[in-house]
């Protein structure tokens, strides 16, 4: 099915005009929202032939938006688009719905690419190393993430995690690891 127009849903109001302006260099009509319940709106008034679709919005999950428009337009092709990927996000975003799920940063022609079913590019060369980083350095950005969700609350933020307050804020006060 050839993809002529998009629906994009993103919080983010640069990377949403700029993706926008991408797309539609690229040949696409594009309309853009930034809530689920802007999207639900546009989507009713507007044929589309896919969607990108943030996970995490002001007013609503993209799980949710995913699982409405896959309901109301299962021919459409709904890509997810993250920066905050998980497998399980991963796996509960393609059981509501998405074909596909990529995470941010990604250009217009990867979104392009999910959006036509195409396999993912990547642009690593083979002779390469990966740069993977250690399980400290993972573990301080978690660490970080859970405590920015909590709004900076450190005794919230230990409890969510099972850990007590006193080391949660022996940890946070480390410098991160390299890698």
């Amino acid at each position: 099915m050839p993809m002529e127009r998009v629906l994009l849903v993103d919080d983010d109001l640069v990377f949403r005009d700029r993706l926008a302006a991408a797309l539609r260099s690229r040949g696409l009509a594009v309309k853009t929202a930034a809530t689920p319940a802007e999207a639900m709106a546009v989507a009713q008034a507007w044929t589309f032939d896919g969607a990108v679709i943030d996970l995490r919005m002001p007013g609503g999950s993209g799980l949710n938006l995913v699982a409405d428009l896959h309901a109301g337009w299962p021919s459409a092709r709904l890509v997810v688009l993250t920066g905050y990927g998980s497998i399980a996000t991963a796996l509960q975003a393609v059981r509501s719905g998405a074909a596909d799920y990529r995470t941010k940063p990604a250009d217009a022609d990867q979104v392009l690419a999910a959006l036509r079913g195409e396999p993912a590019a990547y642009d690593r060369e083979a002779d390469q190393p990966l740069n993977v980083p250690s399980l400290d350095r993972m573990e301080w950005e978690h660490l970080q993430r859970v405590l920015a969700d909590c709004g900076g609350n450190i005794s919230q933020a230990a409890r969510l995690l099972g850990i007590n307050r006193r080391s949660l804020q022996r940890k946070l006060a480390r410098y991160p690891p390299v890698r």
